[in-house]
C-alpha cells in the first residue's frame, strides 16, 4: 500500500494550471457550468488513476478445493468479463473494455471478487493494454503458484477513435499465456470456449 499525499497548495497550483490549459484550447473557463471544472477534472483523474496506491485485500487466499488427481492439473478457474476502464500512457485519453481471467488452482485460489480487484488495480493507472495483461498474468503467477494462467483483454481505445485515426467500432485484443497453457493448445480453446459463453465476441 502506498497512498498518494497531495497538499492543498498543490491542488490550487494544479487547478491553476489546468485552468490554463482549458482556456487555451476554447473552453470559457469562467462562466457558471465550468469555473470549478479543473478541479473536477483534477478530482476525476485522480480517482481513476488509485490503482498507484495497491489494494490490501488481494493478498488473501485459500487452499485449493482439488485434493489430488489429473483432474488438478487441467480444470480451470475463469472469470469474466470483467468491465475495465484505464487511461492511455501516451495521450492520457481513456481505453476500456472487458477482461477475461482463468487459471489452474495448485496450492491456492482466490475468490472471485479479489480477480475482479486485481484487474482494477493495474486497469486504474496510466499504461497499455499489453502491459495490464501481462501484469496480471505475473500477479497471478506470484500470488497463486498455479499449474497456468490465461489473460484476455479486448478493449476500445479512445486514443484512436477521438484523434486522427479514428477507427470507429474498433477493438484491440490482448492474450497472455503462463504455465500450462503454454503447453496446452486444447486447454486455451477450452479458455477461450469458457470465454465465449460469458460474452466474449472471437479472439486473436
Amino acid at each position: 500500500m502506498s497512498p498518494r499525499q497531495i497538499a492543498p497548495e498543490e491542488w490550487q497550483r494544479f487547478e491553476g494550471y489546468m485552468s490554463e490549459i482549458f482556456g487555451a484550447l476554447g473552453l470559457a473557463v469562467e462562466s457558471e457550468a465550468t469555473v470549478d471544472t479543473p478541479r473536477r477534472f483534477l478530482r476525476a483523474l485522480f480517482d481513476a488513476t488509485s490503482g498507484y496506491e495497491g489494494d490490501e485485500k488481494l493478498v488473501t487466499a485459500f487452499e485449493t478445493e482439488c485434493h489430488g488427481g489429473s483432474d488438478c492439473r487441467i480444470s480451470q478457474i475463469v472469470e469474466g468479463p470483467i468491465p475495465f476502464f484505464a487511461l492511455c500512457e501516451h495521450h492520457a485519453l481513456p481505453f476500456f473494455g472487458k477482461a477475461y481471467i482463468g487459471y489452474i488452482a495448485h496450492e491456492h485460489i482466490l475468490g472471485l471478487s479479489k480477480l475482479t480487484r486485481l484487474v482494477r488495480l493495474f486497469a486504474r493507472r496510466f499504461s497499455v493494454q499489453e502491459r495490464i495483461g501481462r501484469q496480471l498474468a505475473e500477479s497471478l503467477q506470484q500470488i497463486l503458484l498455479p499449474h497456468g494462467v490465461a489473460v484476455h483483454l479486448e478493449a476500445v481505445h479512445l486514443c484512436t477513435q477521438m484523434r486522427g485515426v479514428r477507427e470507429i467500432e474498433s477493438s484491440t485484443r490482448t492474450t497472455h499465456w503462463r504455465g500450462t497453457y503454454d503447453e496446452d493448445p486444447q486447454l486455451r480453446g477450452e479458455f477461450f470456449t469458457l470465454c465465449g459463453q460469458r460474452g466474449l465476441a472471437g479472439h486473436g
